[in-house]
């Protein structure tokens, strides 16, 4: 298992600038917290985006020599503009942010809260194929609790945009510290990435981990504690 801590990266663009797409080759690269984005980018509207993805992706398939006339074929284009837009990079768009309510810690619960094994696909930003994997997520209420469901959607929502494991982490657990106002918030994820398993270095059997811990999860007992509830 290949092991690596997610903390807020610090902005390496200099170092990127230095180097050709040649010497970066496979390598993982980080270069912030946000998801790079166009300013313009929702100057489009989602049906501009589809028919543009679509046309564009016809080109794609010409050039690389499939008979576009064929039954099995002719739709894929339109298929592939839909799932970007619609499914599998859904999450670019802020308006499909999901909508959370909070609720009043009645119970007095003040005990870490556990969420594990929160299946997610996403899909690597260096590639576009996809990474497969679980994230669990865990928290002490700070007087307010948020629905199960929300958990999930919430990683869902950042999974669904090209992403960087490391990036992805952070989102999560950001996002989770403004809504229930609290530092007491860690994230792991656990993923495979088809870019490491069905190209390049070609190995099935590894997988990354990541992780965030903030306020109370950064003290040693609490780690072992949580990483109890994770077996």
């Amino acid at each position: 298992m290949k092991l690596k801590t997610a903390n807020l990266a610090p902005n390496n663009s200099s170092i990127m600038n230095d180097l050709s797409i040649d010497d970066i080759g496979d390598d993982h690269l980080y270069t912030g917290l946000e998801t790079p984005m166009k300013l313009d980018a929702f100057i489009m509207s989602d049906k501009e985006k589809k028919e543009k993805i679509s046309d564009l992706f016809l080109q794609i398939m010409d050039v690389m020599g499939l008979d576009l006339t064929d039954d099995s074929l002719k739709g894929t284009p339109n298929r592939v503009a839909k799932m970007y837009i619609e499914e599998i990079f859904s999450g670019l768009n802020p308006d499909n942010k999901p909508k959370i309510a909070l609720f009043e810690n009645k119970y007095k619960y003040n005990q870490m809260l556990v969420e594990k094994n929160i299946t997610f696909y996403s899909n690597c930003e260096h590639h576009f194929v996809p990474i497969i994997g679980q994230a669990h997520i865990a928290y002490v209420s700070s007087g307010k609790v948020i629905g199960l469901s929300k958990l999930n959607r919430i990683v869902q929502y950042y999974a669904k945009r090209p992403q960087v494991q490391e990036r992805l982490t952070n989102q999560i657990a950001i996002e989770l510290k403004t809504i229930l106002n609290t530092e007491d918030i860690a994230v792991i994820i656990d993923a495979k990435h088809l870019c490491v398993s069905s190209r390049g270095v070609k190995d099935d059997t590894s997988a990354t981990v990541t992780s965030y811990y903030g306020g109370i999860f950064n003290e040693p007992h609490k780690i072992v504690e949580l990483q109890n509830y994770l077996k």
